[in-house]
């Protein structure tokens, strides 16, 4: 067994070597200060004309805070966004104008407007759901060009190629300058309220999303439900920004919304960079600046838009977001090693209820004329480590891909606890206890370590979508939670000293233990684990069998695949060989190393 952790000392424990600095949490205010003190200080200038500009870029942002957590966070082409921006302003006119209905009052037609965007945000969204990248894109410039012609075949309301009259705000937002403090304002709520759901878990879920969808759903984290709540989100902080840029210009037409304004809110994000609130900030500003300062090449807008993203994904391809991740590419220790923690893996598994078992009965599934699982019985049972061995293409990944409700069987049952184990419920598993890791680890590569286990705990917390937006009390105690979580579970295997460190800047063995720690975030009761030994080194793959069996020794039913014979034969509990699909043998480890026929299949002479 690993040494307890009270025989290493404090500068020893997790990974050798200093650990990187930690920037306390308030320093990612700074910058906004920063820039909020520079946007009140600008009227005293004395320039209204720039006033005006600050005024149209601060609307912008409104809408960029929450296209960036559909773009940069969950990583959904949207590109026509301007549709939704389209939605809002008309709604606020048309209400204002009383051409629908009694004339509204101002700030009541600015409300409607973000309700009218809840609603359509979640309409154009909802393809996101079966459609990938490219597709999504188009569909969301094929809504903006449904919006732009509904505006100008509607005249009895729109007014069509003629417009309509924005809403006159009443004093004092009707001057120029009360306009822009009324716009500078709702800007840094969506700001906080954008921030809100990108550092909660919500967040940490939309990445997972993005860069590891399969994992995500291993954590139990709602593709659907997520990304409809976004889309909600994102709609509403749109048709506000529509709203307050009709007040803007007065007077609305179709031309005002063009193609080139869905550019600027894309590229606006993609210059800033993914993950990051502050880059895509800086990136709205800079590009609603640029047509202004390079007032004679207006007329090449796009030109310049275009140059200015090459440039921006040659010399820098994480965005503003990375030139200002300073913390992220400081030096990490050489020859690193890691040393896990037993002590506070028992302290992570505290929790296991114990007792679990998974029988699976005669099952069956083929793709196409291939069975890849053949009449299989097994089962795993609490407190041992099931070795799952066979040569490649014998159906191991498979199995676990049947347990863990990614593939339906054709023929047979699984059963829990003695109750039915549905199949085809990936999202199901993580609340009942079932975590798992893959074969290449799946990662989310440009957020921390800690961020990437806190993932795993998606399921544990108890705060509403709402109470995360808002900050409020039970959201508060889940991320302090989760994070203590996250830190004990990578004492557990020995990362805590990596815990800062950008998960894709690890070495491959680091992120094996990674993977691991993320799913020890579940309190197993079963824990799914394929080839976790695949590319570690002998003294890694001793530690990562001491971890294992300290792991079932808590109570957890592991299944483990894996090539390593050494491995399954010095920690396994029980031993099922595959071949074909079919069991070619099955009893402990010693029965195993005697069995002729896997002798002569997989084990060799």
């Amino acid at each position: 067994m690993v040494a307890d952790a009270k025989s290493y000392s404090p500068a020893a424990r997790g990974i050798d070597g200093p650990a990187p600095v930690r920037m306390p949490s308030w320093t990612r205010a700074l910058p906004f200060i920063a820039l909020l003190a520079a946007a009140l200080a600008l009227p005293a200038l004395g320039n209204n004309y720039w006033t005006v500009i600050a005024t149209r870029a601060a609307i912008y942002w409104v809408l960029v805070s929450g296209l960036n957590l559909i773009v940069g966070y969950a990583g959904q082409l949207a590109i026509g966004y301007v549709a939704l921006l389209t939605v809002g302003a008309y709604t606020a006119s048309v209400l204002a104008a009383g051409n629908v209905s009694a004339a509204w009052e101002p700030f009541p037609a600015l409300i409607a407007a973000g309700v009218a965007g809840g609603l359509f945000g979640l309409i154009v969204g909802l393809p996101a759901l079966r459609l990938r990248t490219f597709y999504f894109a188009m569909a969301t410039l094929g809504f903006a060009t449904i919006v732009t012609q509904i505006a100008l075949a509607w005249q009895p309301v729109t007014g069509g190629g003629i417009g309509v009259p924005g809403p006159a705000l009443p004093a004092p937002f009707d001057s120029d300058m009360g306009l822009y403090y009324l716009c500078l304002g709702i800007a840094a709520v969506a700001t906080i309220l954008t921030a809100n759901i990108a550092h909660s878990r919500f967040g940490r879920g939309l990445i997972a999303i993005r860069d590891a969808e399969v994992a995500a759903e291993a954590c139990g984290i709602s593709k659907v439900k997520l990304l409809s709540t976004i889309f909600i989100l994102a709609g509403v902080l749109a048709g506000v920004a529509g709203g307050l840029f009709s007040s803007l210009q007065t007077y609305i037409t179709p031309e005002a919304f063009t193609f080139e304004l869905s550019v600027l809110f894309f590229i606006s994000i993609l210059i800033g960079g993914r993950s990051s609130i502050l880059g895509p900030l800086l990136g709205t500003l800079i590009l609603t600046a640029l047509p202004e300062i390079a007032a004679p090449l207006a007329a090449w807008s796009n030109f310049l838009y275009a140059f200015l993203l090459l440039v921006i994904v040659l010399a820098m391809p994480g965005g503003i977001a990375s030139l200002l991740d300073f913390g992220g590419r400081s030096p990490l220790p050489a020859n690193r090693r890691i040393v896990p923690e037993p002590a506070a893996l028992r302290e992570v598994l505290a929790g296991v209820p114990g007792g679990g078992h998974i029988s699976l009965e005669n099952l069956h599934l083929s793709f196409g004329g291939v069975k890849a699982i053949n009449g299989l019985d097994m089962d795993i049972r609490a407190g041992q480590v099931h070795g799952l061995i066979g040569p490649n293409g014998s159906g191991k990944t498979t199995t676990l891909n049947v347990i863990s409700g990614y593939y339906r069987p054709q023929m047979g049952h699984m059963q829990e606890n003695g109750a039915v184990l549905p199949v085809g419920e990936p999202l199901g598993r993580a609340r009942r206890g079932f975590a798992r890791t893959f074969q290449t680890p799946r990662i989310i590569g440009d957020t921390s370590v800690l961020k990437n286990v806190m993932a795993g705990g998606y399921t544990r917390a108890q705060g509403s979508f709402m109470e995360a937006l808002f900050q409020l009390g039970r959201h508060r105690r889940d991320e302090r939670s989760l994070r203590a979580a996250a830190e004990l579970a990578l004492r557990a295997v020995g990362l805590s000293r990596m815990a800062q460190v950008r998960a894709d800047r690890l070495q491959h063995s680091e992120l094996r233990f990674l993977e691991l720690a993320r799913a020890l975030m579940l309190r197993p009761a079963y824990l799914l684990l394929d080839e976790p030994a695949a590319g570690l080194t002998g003294e890694e793959i001793k530690r990562l069998g001491e971890i294992i069996k300290e792991i079932s020794r808590c109570g957890t039913a592991v299944l483990l695949v894996e090539h390593h014979a050494d491995l399954i034969f010095d920690i396994c509990d029980h031993v099922t060989v595959l071949n074909l699909g079919s069991v070619l043998a099955s009893g402990t480890p010693a029965e195993i190393r005697k069995h002729k026929e896997v002798v002569s299949a997989y084990l060799g002479a």
